[in-house]
């Protein structure tokens, strides 16, 4: 793990770069910055690091200037000989906050907190990947087969207005009004729709995109749109659905 270390006490610094290896053999100090100009020159130029342990108080003033000078997206760890800055300091993009004199135990625990919080960011990571992944993968249905009386037929994903889903059955509308009934369950069919065409707007209704005509808003912080024969509730979409409705339709 490479390290940063921004103090202008040099024998800070050196009790500090002790702590770090007896916590951590494998850490090491890349760089050791004493000013807030020399921290702004560094990082401007894109310099790259894993962690950050940066005193507040430096020979040319505060270091939480460093931010409004320059973009620092690296985890910060703060040491100060002062415990009036905690606020502040959990504002920038810190970890934790750790008052001088700094002993072994703090930073090891402090270290503790940084590998947590890059497990879960991994993971996080990881979970949106695998659901863009997903996304592009995934062979979402284009046809549908449908039966009206003894005929079959095949309905376009492109020609379907929405589903609906009615008296325990499940209803596919197209665009010119005609009504079949579907052996798929809304929830179904969510997962085989292509979600940048089909939404879900409440718990009676999924519709394609094209089929909205218009949008407005509805009391009790709801939208309301205007697509073909909907009517009524039908045409509600459900306040704990309008952010990702909303977000859909900017796509």
């Amino acid at each position: 793990m490479k390290v940063v270390i921004i103090e202008d006490e040099m024998l800070s610094a050196e009790h500090l770069t002790l702590l770090l290896k007896k916590a951590d053999a494998s850490i090491e100090i890349v760089k050791y910055i004493d000013t807030v100009k020399s921290a702004v020159s560094v990082f401007e130029e894109g310099f790259q690091c894993d962690l950050i342990f940066m005193d507040i108080h430096l020979a040319d003033g505060n270091s939480f200037s460093i931010f409004s000078q320059t973009t620092i997206e690296t985890p910060v760890i703060f040491t100060t000989a002062y415990d009036n800055y905690a606020i502040q300091a959990f504002k920038q993009n810190s970890i934790d906050y750790l008052l001088k004199p700094v002993s072994l135990q703090d930073v090891q625990f402090a270290l503790d907190k940084y590998h947590k919080q890059q497990q879960t960011r991994n993971q996080q990571q990881l979970e949106a990947f695998a659901k863009t992944f997903q996304q592009f993968s995934n062979q979402y249905k284009t046809r549908f087969l449908v039966r009206l009386g003894e005929t079959i037929d095949t309905i376009p994903t492109s020609e379907i207005h929405y589903f609906e889903t009615k008296e325990s059955m499940t209803f596919l509308i197209t665009s010119t009004g005609k009504r079949y009934i579907v052996e798929y369950t809304l929830d179904q069919l969510e997962k085989q729709l292509s979600p940048k065409e089909f939404f879900r707007i409440n718990r009676k209704i999924i519709i394609h995109i094209k089929a909205i005509e218009k949008v407005k808003t509805h009391f009790n912080s709801r939208l309301s749109i205007t697509a073909g024969k909907l009517e009524g509730d039908s045409q509600i979409v459900s306040r704990e659905r309008v952010i990702e409705f909303k977000k859909w339709l900017d796509n």
